[in-house]
């Protein structure tokens, strides 16, 4: 049997191998997965957003079928990256969705280029990783089940050694003070309209973050899901999530 592959491409942007695809037709949507997913979360979502947007799937720097990172994952990098990726696209600006470590792409992007993206939803981002986080990040890698391995391997081609540099960025994430540090008087630099969704159980950015964040950001709404985790829309409320973010970005 042929291998099926994904129809996407790689090119060198920012001095980095990116795989992303491109699906449909419409008003360009930018859509990044969380730390340690892929593009290909997305994919069987796609339908269910509707047929207005033309869809831009990329894996993160070290991510997916992207190239294997060769020194610890920073957003501020992945931000740049995807300028690079919208201007190979030519697309002047876009509304975006970012889950978690998306989310906090879409962050940077919003802060450093304001007028590149005109609407956003943030899941499970943050302004900046408070002591719970860090904490949990040092020991993350250490203690991965084997079940959650075998998740992992699914999501990047390039097998454990890719797996081991994405890892290494989440220990370096808890001694990392430079990547993520959005002030209140820099969040309320965003132009885009923003749509922040928490779970009130996160385990690692207590809800206040994104009511601080609401506070900041000029146009934006806050969405705070009763007794979820992190990545509060994933599993059972995923349909009402694609529906509410859909009409927001649509607005």
């Amino acid at each position: 049997m042929t291998p099926v592959h994904p129809p996407g491409c790689v090119e060198t942007l920012n001095g980095v191998q990116l795989y992303f695809e491109v699906h449909g037709t419409g008003e360009p949507l930018l859509l990044l997965h969380g730390f340690s997913g892929s593009s290909q979360d997305w994919v069987p979502s796609l339908a269910q957003w509707g047929t207005k947007f033309q869809f831009i799937l990329p894996d993160l720097r070290g991510h997916g079928r992207s190239s294997i990172l060769s020194k610890p994952f920073r957003h501020d990098d992945a931000a740049t990256d995807m300028f690079a990726l919208l201007d190979h696209l030519k697309i002047r600006a876009c509304k975006a969705v970012g889950i978690s470590g998306g989310g906090n792409v879409l962050l940077q992007m919003a802060t450093k280029q304001p007028q590149r993206i005109t609407a956003m939803v943030l899941v499970s981002a943050t302004p900046y990783f408070p002591a719970q986080a860090r904490s949990i990040m040092a020991q993350y890698p250490d203690g991965l089940p084997e079940q959650q391995w075998e998740i992992l391997r699914r999501r990047h081609p390039g097998g454990d050694t890719q797996i081991k540099a994405i890892l290494a960025s989440t220990k370096s994430f808890a001694t990392s003070y430079d990547d993520l540090n959005f002030t209140p008087p820099l969040l309320s630099t965003i132009q885009a309209r923003t749509f922040i969704i928490q779970g009130d159980r996160d385990p690692l950015y207590p809800v206040e973050l994104s009511v601080e964040m609401a506070k900041s950001i000029p146009n934006s709404s806050l969405w705070i899901i009763h007794n979820a985790s992190h990545g509060p829309v994933i599993g059972d409320r995923w349909p009402k999530f694609l529906q509410t973010a859909s009409a927001f970005l649509q607005e």
